[in-house]
């Protein structure tokens, strides 16, 4: 009975311990519920965040040519244009002044555009503003020489006075709209050139413009290449960079290489006249003519209008230093000894209407060359003009002169970098995406195997074209709709009048002459009144030639009589008859084809 007891008293304390493990249980559970439904129901989940806006970058110029370097930056409602550039015409543009971008698509979206931004001075980033110009009305940025150089220009043009020319040093900030456009000094063969960081709500980017590194420049620093690592540390979305030299192994020389071989060639021409040939824009070299000029006791004169343009503004804004004893003027050659002068001169490109080629065909009429003067070229040949240098050498050696041209007396080094700096500066800035820009295709695929050599991806990098729009986000790089975009030739004073057509036709005269057939026709019923005449340019010379004329004026009287008994009077179906016929006479005979203009009148 006792045991029974016991047993049972057990059994009732088992029971209410499980019971209070249970309860615990299910308190715990509850109170871990409770908890997460209280973490749940006050902790706040963070905000989406909202994706950056996509940068779009049109290019107008500068990719698959060399110059004519225009690119628009758009972002939001905002759009900024760095750079407007000219090209000098090929071979085949006959007549062409120059050739400038295609504006029409800057005009359709003027009201977007906030400014324009110019890296340097050369012709092709400033040649093509007067034209520009003349469309909208837009504030220019530069740096002090820069800025100088486009008043200077645009005074040709007579823009200056509606011109808004702003003047920044490197290192300065220009607010665009949404844009934010950093300046960053760079070294180039022209002073006062700078690269850009364009800081855009889709991030930042950074164009290079024209570039090298030179640890001893002439003037104004080596480039700022902590800014570009301190970019490139903060993050960069895209670099552009300068192509034009992704083709050359090393490093390109520094400027004071030039300058030792300049002292090494005043001392062998210590008894004759120096005339040196260069790039008017290059300033750090006129500079350095200066400078080996003033240590041998010789007197400066400079030949050619855009030479003295360039030294004007540079020695106006402090960018040339210089005795005023120095210098003298291209009528006061003869006041010296010809071993007491130095003449700088344009024409190192054998540009035809140069102060150096008129010097070669005897067409100067201040200077003229021969026997006694020591002739230097300093600048290599733009590709396509080593044909045109070379006849201009050939004819200065046939006058007597001692010409020094050839690259193994380095009187001439590259503005541009070359494969080992522009490896250094996609290292330092470390961009997401790569656009190599300003150069031919094999120029820019070879900068896109420099990148691709440093561990980039293929597919983040861009090898563009004229017309071509790429987008950059966060997200990715695509290509977008195309614009419009390329080549306008200024001819004298008409801007866009010529065309491919017109091209075409004096590519057409030049090769083979033209034949002009001269008659009136009657007003009624189109009978031969008088002529055909007939007029040659070109072709044949007529007075060796008669059988062959009397040939074509017979042949084209008898298709106007035909015309006329078949009651044809549409001059459009005349002539096309006349041109067709004559045509093939003419080839038949001579294996020619000039080209073919009726002149019909009605009496």
């Amino acid at each position: 009975m006792a045991n029974e007891k016991k047993k049972s008293t057990g059994r009732a304390r088992t029971q209410k311990t499980e019971k209070r493990a249970d309860d615990k249980k299910i308190i715990k559970k509850n109170t871990v519920t409770a908890k997460k439904f209280h973490r749940k129901s006050t902790v706040k989940k963070p905000p989406k965040k909202e994706p950056k806006p996509a940068v779009r970058i049109a290019f107008l110029g500068g990719l698959n040519e060399i110059g004519k370097n225009l690119t628009v930056f758009e972002c939001l409602d905002d759009m900024i244009i760095l750079d407007c550039g000219m090209a000098f015409p090929d071979g085949d543009m006959l007549g062409v002044d120059m050739v400038i971008p295609d504006y029409t698509y800057l005009e359709q979206n003027k009201e977007k555009i906030r400014g324009v931004v110019i890296t340097h001075g050369h012709e092709d980033h400033i040649g093509g503003l007067p034209y520009l110009l003349s469309k909208m009305k837009v504030p220019i940025y530069g740096t002090p020489l820069t800025v100088g150089l486009i008043a200077n220009k645009l005074k040709e043009h007579s823009h200056i006075d509606a011109a808004d020319l702003q003047s920044r040093n490197a290192g300065d900030h220009i607010k665009l709209g949404c844009f934010d456009v950093e300046l960053i000094h760079v070294n180039h063969s022209i002073p006062d050139s700078v690269g850009v960081a364009i800081h855009s709500p889709a991030g930042t980017i950074v164009h290079t413009g024209d570039f090298k590194i030179d640890y001893t420049p002439m003037s104004g620093g080596m480039i700022d290449l902590s800014r570009f690592a301190q970019l490139g540390d903060e993050g960069v979305l895209a670099l552009l960079a300068d192509s034009t030299n992704a083709g050359r192994q090393g490093y390109t020389p520094t400027e004071q290489k030039v300058a030792d071989s300049f002292d090494t060639l005043f001392r062998r021409a210590r008894h004759s006249r120096i005339i040196i040939a260069t790039f008017a824009s290059n300033i750090s070299r006129i500079q350095q003519i200066i400078n080996c000029a003033e240590k041998n006791g010789r007197k400066v004169a400079f030949s050619g209008r855009s030479m003295i343009n360039y030294m004007n503004v540079a020695k106006e804004l402090g960018y040339l230093e210089v005795n005023d004893s120095t210098i003298i003027d291209i009528d006061r050659l003869k006041d010296y000894p010809p071993e007491k002068i130095v003449l700088a001169t344009t024409g190192s490109q054998g540009e035809p209407m140069s102060a150096l080629s008129r010097m070669a065909y005897s067409d100067h009429r201040k200077v003229e060359v021969g026997a006694g003067d020591f002739i230097i070229i300093s600048a290599n040949p733009i590709p396509g003009n080593e044909r045109t240098v070379g006849n201009v050498v050939d004819e200065l050696l046939k006058r007597g002169c001692e010409v020094v041209y050839e690259s193994m007396y380095e009187v001439h080094v590259s503005g541009h970098a070359c494969t080992e700096e522009l490896k250094l500066i996609h290292s330092l800035v470390k961009p997401k995406y790569f656009i190599p820009v300003h150069g031919e295709q094999k120029h820019l695929r070879k900068h896109m195997s420099i990148a691709q050599s440093l561990g980039m991806d293929r597919k983040n990098i861009y090898v563009g074209d004229i017309g071509k729009v790429v987008e950059i986000s966060e997200e990715g790089m695509k290509e977008a709709e195309t614009v419009t975009a390329g080549k306008v030739f200024v001819d004298g004073l008409g801007v866009g009048d010529v065309g491919s057509i017109v091209l075409r036709d004096r590519k057409h005269l030049g090769q083979d002459g033209l034949i002009i057939i001269v008659a009136s026709l009657d007003v009624y019923d189109g009978h031969v009144i008088s002529g055909p005449d007939i007029v040659s340019r070109g072709f044949v010379y007529v007075r060796e030639s008669g059988d062959l004329m009397d040939e074509i004026k017979e042949l084209s009287l008898e298709i106007l009589d035909t015309c006329s008994r078949k009651n044809i009077h549409e001059w459009g179906v005349i002539k096309n008859k006349l041109k067709d016929d004559v045509a093939k006479l003419i080839n038949k005979e001579t294996g020619r084809s000039p080209m073919i203009l009726p002149i019909l009148m009605e009496v």
